[in-house]
């Protein structure tokens, strides 16, 4: 195998790697949260320093303060190829889900349908779902394929007419790994006028989208899986933020990032996440390619063929071996590098005998457990889950690989 890019030029900019602690281990468990760049650090230490304090105030330290959270704003816009009035930071993913979930519930009428997925992590449906039941609106749950887990379109055509005005589904899942056809999804549900909001959090890490393309009103992630701070982000189409109903405080109404935000989220994170755009405009130069703006994404289609280089080796292996279940296509440019197993023995198990040989990984159900029941997978079973990022390196690939060939 021969990587693309030598992965120091990436890991030279997160500190765990010179931890002594974390040497010799090998890290594929991005899936549950990526480490965090130094450029993060840096700004998150310095708002804590310099500006802990109120911001958007008349004297010059809160003045900057809220200079550096409206950066970090204009940063995340900037990766995303949306105006900055799409940004909306809340304290986590599950927490923005909720608050969408109780503003739809103000607009929406009995009589009126929701598609939902049992592919979804249960923070982009449960809530949902929950309203639905409250309103007396009818569900209709897109199901995945049991035999694959895909959600297949041809399936969601089915349930698409104009009764539906709400669609959630995953960009894709955090134990299948597809990349579902999000364009294709949102063209479709713009036809009958039904909105749709798109669960990014297990794909974002690999490839920011750019959402200008990709036609979502709502669009979640959590920055934490993307190399920054433990807070989740919402991009939201400003005029659907504009029509749902305030759910912050009546005063601000008017204030479209506080409307859909009812907990304010931590300040020095939303500072620190401008070096999420930081991170990824330094390896920009460092490679020699245009950092991402109005649409350049050859940065991330580079880090998509770093992903892709190491994530053969492990899907050959995989496909070779008889003691194992992958879930999900074997496709590579099809799938993110988050790689379930379904074995004989319990995925939390396996992840216990895999960290005697220095593998950090994990098992059990992921918030997803309508797709263990729907794929005929206990729960309590669960899979094997392992996932990385452009920085591991290919040593620790094949160090993956000998563990598999000991524990399973």
């Amino acid at each position: 195998m021969n990587l693309p890019v030598n992965p120091s030029i990436f890991r030279k900019h997160f500190p765990a790697f010179a931890e002594n602690d974390l040497k010799g281990w090998a890290f594929f468990e991005n899936a549950g949260g990526a480490y965090m760049c130094q450029q993060v650090i840096d700004r998150y230490n310095h708002y804590f320093t310099a500006h802990k304090l109120q911001p958007y105030g008349q004297y010059p330290a809160s003045k900057e303060a809220g200079a550096e959270m409206d950066d970090g704003h204009d940063s995340m816009a900037r990766l995303l190829n949306v105006h900055v009035d799409w940004i909306h930071f809340g304290p986590s993913t599950t927490a923005n889900t909720y608050t969408l979930a109780h503003a739809f519930g103000q607009v929406l009428n009995a009589g009126d349908a929701i598609i939902v997925t049992n592919q979804d992590h249960e923070a982009n449906t449960g809530a949902v779902r929950r309203m639905a039941a409250e309103k007396g609106l009818e569900v209709r749950e897109w199901q995945v394929n049991p035999a694959t887990g895909s959600l297949e379109f041809s399936a969601f055509e089915n349930l698409l007419d104009d009764k539906v005005k709400l669609i959630t589904f995953p960009h894709a899942s955090n134990i299948v790994g597809e990349i579902n056809p999000v364009a294709e999804i949102c063209a479709a549900a713009k036809k009958v006028g039904a909105k749709t909001i798109v669960d990014g959090v297990a794909y974002a890490p690999h490839s920011m989208p750019d959402l200008s393309a990709l036609g979502a009103d709502i669009y979640l992630f959590s920055t934490y899986k993307t190399f920054g701070p433990h807070q989740g982000l919402m991009a939201i189409d400003p005029e659907l933020a504009k029509a749902l109903p305030n759910q912050g405080h009546f005063f601000n109404d008017g204030i479209l990032r506080k409307r859909l935000v009812p907990a304010g989220p931590d300040h020095a994170q939303i500072a620190a996440s401008a070096g999420i755009a930081a991170y990824f405009d330094d390896i920009a130069k460092d490679l020699n390619i245009a950092a991402p703006n109005n649409g350049e994404r050859n940065l991330f289609n580079a880090l998509r063929d770093q992903e892709t280089a190491l994530l053969t080796p492990l899907i050959d292996y995989l496909k070779s071996s008889n003691k194992v279940r992958l879930v999900g296509t074997d496709d590579l440019d099809a799938r993110v590098p988050t790689i379930s197993m379904i074995c004989e023995k319990p995925g939390l198990e396996l992840a216990r005998d895999l960290a005697d040989h220095k593998i950090m990984a994990a098992g059990g159900h992921f918030y997803v457990y309508r797709l263990m029941e729907g794929m005929d997978v206990d729960p309590n079973h669960g899979v094997l889950r392992t996932s990385f990022v452009h920085y591991t390196e290919e040593a620790e690939i094949h160090q993956l690989i000998s563990a598999l060939d000991q524990v399973l």
